[in-house]
């Protein structure tokens, strides 16, 4: 590997961190920002609804277009769209001018980085390091998401600060941290205009995708697209809303869960690339996804808080292991021309399960037990986990090979 390909790596990653920091941030705001501009929560779900599916509509148009436009062109494109966006945003009072600002920018109301840069992303991280580091890479790229996030999250109390040093009010305070989500969301831009001609690869007709890499895109997004149902019914705001009601703990308690387990997750990434070195990527994603999904089986039927607390943290600190070996496995089974396809294609098929799955949960938790999600969530993970091993055991990327 060359020094512009660690160059380029090492900007891929600085910008993963602060557009993370950028999407934590207004994760926690949007609603609130929305809310102050007297928006009713009718109008206030379609925004940020608006805002997914703009999210989702970029995430389509790079995965067919990105390699012939270019890779760093479309970064910058993507990038450029996500300030206009916000901009608007911060310019704008009315639903409609709202809702075509969260389009536009397709802002993330969901506080996790899952759009349209991050496939582009992905798709040129393996060509900056070996095979036998690319599991790895991705490892660090997914911890530096998770202290994005998490950085965010503590950067939403933001108008919280301006309120007490300054003049401003709240509705004032709340424009002002938008405009710093714009800039935020401007940053990457330079990280972008870094990167070096080795990120492209050569343009090749659309949708021409080998037998082989086809065979395999079809099978792991059957499979992805359980799991991703899976996690629809396992969604951050459900899992909360779970704890809150069965142990009648407080808010400000169920927060420090859920960033105690933000830390678990970050930390558990290195751990899954330490061992996917020895056990295998696939082995990985199996065997350590099974028992995160019997030890979140067990919550429910926990007798006190704190018991169900310490087995949803073991479970956090397990889950995630297969997220970057799960995204160094697909790129490596791939061409490197195809890579931005399987990424895009895997990753619009998990967005479409965990749109799906909350309604459905919803229901469950009205119709049947607060646990019937947990419990058919963890279910489908299982059931993914053990097709996911049969059909894919045998399958081994480069560096498994020999």
């Amino acid at each position: 590997m060359s020094a512009a390909d660690t160059h380029d790596r090492h900007w891929l990653y600085a910008a993963v961190l602060v557009r993370s920091v950028a999407t934590g941030m207004m994760g926690v705001l949007l609603g609130i920002y929305l809310a102050s501009l007297a928006l009713d929560a009718n109008a206030i779900g379609v925004v940020i609804g608006l805002g997914l599916a703009g999210a989702a509509f970029g995430t389509l148009l790079v995965t067919f277009f990105s390699d012939r436009f270019g890779r760093r062109r479309t970064l910058l494109f993507v990038t450029a769209l996500s300030v206009i966006g916000a901009l608007m945003l911060a310019a704008s009072a009315t639903p409609l001018t709202l809702g075509v600002a969260a389009f536009l920018g397709m802002v993330n109301g969901m506080g996790r980085d899952r759009g349209a840069a991050l496939v582009v992303e992905q798709s040129v991280l393996p060509a900056t390091m070996p095979d036998a580091e690319r599991t790895m890479a991705f490892a660090r790229y997914n911890v530096l998401q998770d202290i994005g996030h998490a950085a965010g999250s503590l950067l939403a109390a933001v108008p919280v600060l301006l309120q007490r040093l300054t003049p401003l009010d709240a509705a004032h305070s709340l424009k002002v941290s938008i405009l710093l989500y714009a800039a935020l969301s401007l940053l990457p831009f330079w990280a972008y205009l870094r990167l070096s001609p080795r990120v492209e690869v050569p343009r090749v007709p659309r949708g021409a995708v080998s037998p082989a890499s086809r065979r395999v895109l079809l099978k792991v997004s059957g499979l992805f697209a359980i799991d991703a149902i899976g996690g629809g019914f396992l969604t951050t705001a459900l899992l909360a809303y779970f704890f809150y009601e069965r142990f009648g703990v407080g808010i400000e308690v169920v927060s420090l869960l859920f960033f105690a387990a933000r830390i678990a997750n970050a930390l558990s990434h290195i751990a899954a690339a330490w061992l996917a070195r020895r056990i295998g990527l696939v082995n990985t994603m199996v065997f350590t996804h099974i028992p995160s999904s019997v030890l979140l089986l067990t919550v429910p039927f926990m007798p006190s808080f704190p018991v169900a607390a310490a087995l949803f943290l073991l479970r956090e600190s397990l889950v995630e292991m297969d997220v970057p070996t799960r995204q160094s496995y697909v790129m490596a089974m791939v061409r490197p021309e195809e890579r931005t396809f399987a990424a895009g294609i895997t990753h619009l098929v998990r967005m479409a399960g965990w749109a799906v799955a909350p309604a459905i949960a919803g229901l469950l938790m009205t119709g049947t037990s607060l646990a019937a999600p947990l419990v058919a969530g963890a279910t489908l993970k299982i059931l993914y986990d053990i097709v996911l091993w049969i059909a894919f055991r045998r399958l081994h990327p480069p560096e498994e090979s020999g």
